[in-house]
């Protein structure tokens, strides 16, 4: 009998990826081990600790690749039909219409509790994000649907905008994150970028009160 074809270093790297994706999703961070994510690849846990130090750097892996499989910042580059502004409050939209994006960074939200780990989110936001964001502010600064002059400290400010909010790094009730929400869109507009209309921020107070009663419901 013919044996299976030996797998690669970086097929084993991608089944791993997507067991935890399919057992974070299922079961949820806390509840799954690495044990149950190499049963699912069907290899031993040794195999697990050659590509990662932890489940919680998996988990920070994960996270990358499903931004950069659906990056909302590259969906909206070449619209043509949308000026700056639009191209921002967009991505936006899109990025909170990824459920399943949104579900996995829920399951994040308990790890950002060791510091460790929330500095290296901080600092992959700030590395990632940051050119991202000033070059979509940049284009709307240019095309006048924003009048600023701050395009540079806004993309610098705008990737640790999720950080402030989570309930989990700066704990908060429903109407207190909702109060934030409020005022930093105040502090936005009045630094010339009036980031939502009225039809995104209720989507966006919607999942951060979600987010609120998720924390709540953590021992």
């Amino acid at each position: 009998m013919a044996r299976p074809p030996k797998k690669s270093q970086e097929q084993w790297r991608s089944e791993i990826i997507k067991a935890a994706q399919e057992l974070f999703l299922s079961k949820g961070y806390d509840n799954t081990s690495i044990t149950d994510i190499m049963n699912l690849t069907g290899g031993a846990k040794g195999m697990f600790y050659r590509f990662f130090e932890s489940k919680e750097q998996l988990m920070q892996e994960l996270g990358n690749q499903m931004f950069f499989e659906n990056n909302p910042f590259e969906a909206v580059k070449d619209r043509s039909d949308l000026n700056g502004l639009q191209k921002i409050r967009e991505l936006l939209a899109l990025n909170q219409s990824d459920r399943e994006r949104e579900a996995m960074n829920q399951q994040a939200v308990s790890i950002l509790k060791d510091p460790r780990i929330l500095s290296a989110a901080v600092e992959a936001n700030r590395r990632v994000l940051t050119p991202l964001w000033f070059e979509l502010l940049e284009e709307a600064r240019q095309d006048g649907s924003i009048e600023t002059e701050y395009t540079r400290e806004l993309s610098e400010l705008l990737p640790l905008v999720n950080f402030w909010l989570l309930p989990s790094v700066f704990p908060a009730s429903q109407e207190e994150i909702c109060r934030k929400c409020r005022f930093l869109l105040k502090v936005l507009t009045t630094m010339g970028l009036p980031l939502m209309d009225e039809e995104l921020m209720d989507a966006t107070e919607r999942r951060l009160k979600e987010l609120a009663s998720e924390n709540r419901r953590e021992p």
